[in-house]
């Protein structure tokens, strides 16, 4: 079992390239949809329901996942995972009908949703050992794989086809999966004691407690979820239709969300060493709230835009501390019932919001990512003394 500190150092460099690796892979495929509609034929009512396979996939095997990393090791799920995932997001540019891109991508969502559980219940792990909340630097990585992704996918759109530029990412995937998999397939996980095991190692029931608080995490992670999933899908829309930007402008109200997730993702061992965690819950879901408030009410495009970066700043670092408490409390099958919850979230807000948007208006309909931003709130202000098997110190954290 690691313990030394350069070993653990080894593990996070690791675990934090197979992060960006996840969210680079997700973009590359992201920016490539409208092609690869052109390319099937789709409608856009075909098109959505292909793409539900990501998510469906996801969802499907997510609990798997977390059994899978119990038995067998999160770093050998996370290297084998990784390698699924390289695969699976060459397939869509190799399909030609709508009923073998769903298929295609519902392997493609398997393969993202259990490397996400895989690699969280390592980062899980590591963060105990370290003895420092790095959790939130895992999770920034991610995002800046997602913003090369993408950048990066738009550079070449115009040169490459969609199976070339695909292709060169499952490339990548697996070198990337090739140099950072020894680090991990070298190492166990520098675990104390399994939460959810007994003294002998053998696999013990959590309490109705214990699951009672997993759920409640993996609600925070289903509120930022939603938020997240409404402002990819219905931000852009939002400015353009209510507010009269152009394209480019309203195209730039996601990335200024986006950015600033990523900043306070950044900074986020900072705020969690100064706040601890239940205060960081507190913080983020009322600030996220009140930047949804002026991003969906506001009567100023660029009251909007700073709306949307004050949401992404508040969001930032809710889905990483729930993910990383439910983990420390029930082991890989928390994170994976927190992952589960996070991705319902993600599934639910762009529909809501659709159905929202008919019965009210775009705008009404944008306030309940403020609602359930207040929500977690609350549910940081009810659950902030909660830590594994204990109440934490009077600090909050």
């Amino acid at each position: 079992m690691p313990g030394n500190r350069s070993t653990l150092t080894r593990l996070r460099i690791a675990l934090t390239a197979f992060f960006a690796l996840d969210g680079f892979l997700f973009a590359g495929w992201v920016v490539r949809i409208p092609a690869i509609k052109e390319q099937t034929g789709a409608s856009a009512s075909a098109l959505g329901l292909a793409l539900l396979g990501v998510s469906a996939g996801a969802v499907l095997t997510m609990t798997l996942t977390g059994r899978l990393c119990r038995r067998y090791g999160t770093h050998q799920v996370t290297v084998v995972c990784a390698v699924l995932l390289s695969l699976s997001v060459a397939l869509p540019p190799l399909t030609h009908s709508v009923l073998a891109l769903g298929a295609v991508l519902l392997l493609f969502g398997a393969a993202y949703g259990s490397i996400n559980v895989a690699f969280n219940s390592a980062a899980v792990d590591l963060v105990a050992a370290l003895r420092r909340p790095v959790m939130p630097s895992f999770h920034a990585a991610f995002s800046l794989g997602g913003m090369v992704g993408a950048a990066l996918g738009g550079l070449v759109a115009g040169g490459l086809s969609p199976t070339r530029h695909l292709l060169c990412l499952a490339g990548i995937g697996l070198l990337v999966t090739a140099v950072a998999g020894r680090t991990l397939l070298r190492h166990e996980p520098p675990r104390a004691a399994d939460p959810v095991q007994t003294e002998s190692g053998t696999p013990r029931r959590p309490d109705a407690r214990t699951r009672g608080l997993v759920i409640v995490f993996g609600l925070i992670a289903l509120c930022t979820a939603y938020g997240e999933g409404a402002m990819a899908d219905w931000g852009a829309l939002h400015l353009e239709q209510d507010l009269d930007a152009s394209p480019g402008v309203a195209a730039a109200g996601y990335s200024c969300f986006a950015l600033a997730m990523t900043v306070g993702r950044l900074s986020g061992t900072a705020l969690l060493e100064r706040l601890g965690h239940g205060r960081t819950v507190v913080a983020g879901g009322a600030t996220a709230a009140a930047g949804m408030l002026l991003g969906s009410l506001a009567p100023s495009l660029w009251a909007a835009l700073l709306g949307f970066a004050i949401t992404g700043l508040g969001l930032a670092n809710l889905f990483p501390v729930a993910v990383e408490r439910a983990g420390a409390l029930a082991g890989p099958s928390g994170v994976a019932t927190a992952s589960t919850l996070g991705y319902g979230g993600m599934l639910l807000g762009p529909p809501a919001i659709g159905f929202m948007a008919d019965w009210f208006s775009l705008p009404v309909a944008l306030t309940s990512v403020a609602v359930l931003a207040a929500i977690a709130t609350l549910i940081g202000v009810a659950t902030r003394r909660a830590t594994p098997g204990r109440p934490a110190p009077p600090t909050g954290s």
